[in-house]
């Protein structure tokens, strides 16, 4: 079968957690294999851009220092390999697209050590934080994760800080939201969401995945929904492959959804791997069963089309 070129983006790793707890790993270079997302793999998969989650382990306080730890631990091994650039702008994607090189942006994946200061809020943004998520899956002082049995949805807090967000221009990421913290956060936000990484529940019924009614919603508002490749999220019992994945995309194209969809790989969050997806040198496995069921015009807007577009429009121009 012939290869068709297509460049490849991906709106969800845990990279930067592995490298802050495991300090003798390189991005760089990934020498023993110990990371699925390095420099070498994103290469392989002609990645364009890929979105590196700030996520700190439970147990504590909530603080910033290991956000703050984390960006500084981002510039240190990730900016630093070759061809590798920052984005935080429109200006910046477009740079890329023009001049070559893989874009890396930061998204924080629970919000918890920002302790409802929105001045911290400011502070990640000023730092080049552009994507966030409120919760992991438990609850904390702005709303409740999907896995905290309450089901609580924002609180006063969460929502200042869904306005404050849509004031400077972060974007909101739904993925490990409760389910009445997604509606709520639907309601109040005045700009479009994503979802980084999650799946369809009418295929899989995991906690995590989005109800037929909220990936609608997403879709209404020309929000993003990335399929991700958490086995347990894409097949009940997570022995999953490549056509098991598509499932989720064809829910999604079912419900209208072929130009908000894009992919969150959870690559280095996930212990497990889909079969044939274990890392991004493996994207070609996705990228030909997708051509095989769709057009190319439709299966480049899953894999980079839909995203640029996306953050081209709500990423700050310059």
């Amino acid at each position: 079968m012939r290869t068709i070129p297509m460049p490849i983006t991906d709106f969800h790793c845990d990279v930067l957690w592995k490298l802050l707890e495991q300090d003798r790993l390189s991005f760089k270079n990934n020498p023993e294999l110990n990371l699925d997302v390095s420099l070498p793999r994103l290469q392989q998969a002609g990645s364009i851009l890929q979105t590196f989650a700030i996520f700190v382990s439970g147990g504590g306080e909530p603080s910033m220092l290991p956000i703050l730890r984390t960006i500084d631990l981002f510039h240190q091994k990730v900016l630093t390999a070759p061809g590798m650039r920052f984005v935080r702008s429109a200006a910046d994607l477009q740079a890329i697209l023009r001049d070559g090189g893989i874009g890396a942006m930061l998204s924080l994946e629970g919000a918890d050590g920002l302790q409802g200061d929105m001045a911290m809020l400011r502070i990640l943004f000023e730092l080049g934080v552009r994507a966030v998520g409120l919760t992991w899956n438990n609850g904390n002082w702005g709303a409740d994760g999907v896995m905290e049995p309450r089901g609580g949805g924002l609180t006063a807090k969460g929502r200042e800080f869904v306005a404050e967000c849509n004031r400077i221009g972060l974007l909101l990421d739904v993925s490990h939201l409760s389910e009445r913290a997604f509606w709520d956060m639907a309601d109040v936000s005045g700009k479009p969401v994503i979802a980084s990484h999650s799946n369809a529940k009418a295929v899989c019924r995991h906690p995590r995945n989005l109800s037929d009614e909220q990936i609608k919603a997403l879709i209404a508002m020309d929000g993003l929904i990335g399929i991700t490749f958490v086995p347990q999220f894409v097949r009940e019992g997570g022995q999953a492959t490549v056509d098991d994945v598509l499932l989720h995309v064809e829910r999604v194209c079912e419900l209208g959804g072929d130009r908000q969809l894009m992919f969150g790989s959870d690559f280095d969050g996930i212990e497990s791997h889909v079969a044939g997806l274990s890392h991004p040198g493996e994207l070609v496995n996705l990228k030909e069963a997708l051509i095989k069921h769709y057009k190319e015009e439709q299966v480049r807007g899953f894999l980079a089309g839909n995203t640029l577009r996306f953050l081209s429009k709500h990423l700050p121009a310059e």
